[in-house]
């Protein structure tokens, strides 16, 4: 039993660390399709979708019948007191005259009447009163279009989510390719670092033989330092470069992840001139949607503050019951209850708000101006921002097949000179250049490959091109 008691420990402690180091491999198509379920700003933005619907059955139900009871119950600790005239309950004039009457006599004096007041205490010291109300909205113009307005803020919701899956889709390549960056160049300078200290250590055997100068190693060994620096320095940027992917992707940073594509193929994956020739829409542009739904918000609000000057009119019903005792009786079956119901309509016709609503209207329609003109402002800088973007794409590419030429040249350069050097007809100082050229060519042309893959996700966004 003791023995079963640990398997089953064991197994779960395994489990466990199993479920914690659990790996995530991921091209950047499927990356991209994590985030779009996963990432935070995915996540708010389905949020604010229903959030949305929500405040769209909330506008209707104004214009619902809405019911509301409500109980009273008073307890008067001390009932109030009032004061009625000592006269209201002296009948003696009255007595008087009754018997001056019957037996028809002439009187010779006026009563007196009673003076002062005379405290009395009305009702019963408990009482509890319950009634249930129905109020239906007959017609109120500032309803109708909150109406109107609310189902306009859904539809500005759903074009947000949609806009933030093209920046969703923006932030992961770039996010993915910063990763293959790093790693390429960790690649790259390992390589480097690896071909570098060979050299340094044929120059001291060469140096120790007297066949060349100390200047020269010591040449060798400054760069070796600087290339062990980079690669210390990338390696630390690695880690950075996957808790960024991690963020974007909606992962605990400390998730590992395991890229499945190449930036090499990738580079050459997302090589597309087509799009460069592909048409700018502007009616169809998300950016410019939002604007214009902007827009209509504005000029409803507008029309809103219009609406108030019109009457509103609503009906009631009510029904209720009381009941009265000096001691909480009110739950027995002998306690009398009484009844009422009352039907009514309200009208509420707005007069002289001493200006105000001409002030907010005024306000209103400014609001609608400016958005005119902030809608006229999205047109211009969308169609600058897709030309731009097709620029910098084709410029990107451009680079790209340049630095992959430069590259290879630099590297035969480089193995030339490495060869003259220890042949001794050239210098430390034209191996150093000729170095320090092949490792910005290097540079040069990670970055370029990097560019050609951001440039395009900027392209698709600017071209408002949908996910696939």
């Amino acid at each position: 039993m003791k023995k079963l008691i640990l398997a089953c420990i064991g197994t779960c402690f395994f489990a466990t660390i199993s479920a914690q180091e659990k790996i995530q491999q991921l091209s950047l198509k499927e990356a991209i399709s994590f985030a779009l379920e996963h990432s935070y700003n995915s996540k708010t933005a389905k949020n604010d979708i229903n959030s949305a619907k929500e405040k769209v059955w909330e506008t209707t139900t104004i214009g619902l019948p809405q019911i509301n009871a409500q109980v009273n119950y008073q307890n008067f600790l001390r009932q109030p007191v009032s004061l009625l005239p000592a006269a209201a309950f002296d009948n003696t004039t009255s007595v008087v005259e009754t018997v001056e009457d019957f037996f028809d006599l002439t009187p010779n004096s006026t009563p007196t009447p009673a003076d002062g007041f005379i405290p009395v205490v009305f009702g019963t010291k408990q009482n509890i009163n319950a009634s249930v109300t129905l109020t239906q909205l007959l017609f109120d113009g500032s309803y109708l279009v909150g109406l109107q307005a609310s189902k306009t803020f859904l539809k500005i919701s759903k074009q947000a989510e949609e806009k933030t899956e093209l920046l969703t889709r923006e932030a992961v390549i770039n996010a993915y390719g910063n990763v293959l960056v790093t790693e390429k160049s960790m690649e790259i300078l390992a390589g480097n670092v690896s071909i570098l200290k060979k050299n340094f250590h044929d120059a001291q055997q060469i140096y120790e033989n007297g066949l060349n100068e100390e200047e020269d190693v010591e040449q060798l060994e400054i760069t070796l330092g600087n290339l062990k620096n980079q690669l210390n320095s990338v390696t630390r940027m690695k880690a950075i470069a996957y808790q960024m992917l991690n963020l974007s992707l909606g992962n605990p940073i400390t998730t590992k992840l395991i890229l499945t594509d190449s930036l090499d193929g990738l580079a050459e994956d997302n090589i597309n001139l087509e799009l460069i020739g592909t048409a700018f829409d502007l009616t169809n542009h998300i950016d410019f949607k939002i604007s214009e739904n902007d827009r209509e918000t504005k000029r409803l609000m507008m029309k809103y503050e219009q609406s108030k000057a019109l009457p509103s009119l609503s009906a009631f019903v009510n029904y209720g019951s009381q009941a009265f005792s000096d001691s909480f009786s009110f739950f027995e079956t002998n306690q009398p209850w009484f009844n009422s119901s009352l039907l009514g309509v309200s009208l509420n016709v707005p007069i002289f708000s001493s200006f105000a609503r001409k002030s907010r209207t005024a306000q209103a329609k400014i609001a609608l101006e400016n958005a005119d003109v902030r809608l006229e402002e999205i047109k211009q800088k969308l169609s600058l921002q897709a030309q731009t973007a097709k620029n910098d794409y084709q410029l990107s590419i451009e680079n790209y097949q340049t630095s992959k030429k430069n590259v290879g040249l630099a590297e035969r350069i480089e193995k030339k000179q490495r060869v003259k050097f220890f042949e001794g007809i050239s210098s430390s100082f034209d191996l150093l250049q000729a170095q320090n050229q092949l490792y910005a060519q290097q540079q040069n042309y990670i970055q370029s490959m990097l560019a050609v893959i951001a440039n395009k996700a900027t392209l698709e966004n600017a071209l408002n091109i949908p996910i696939k």
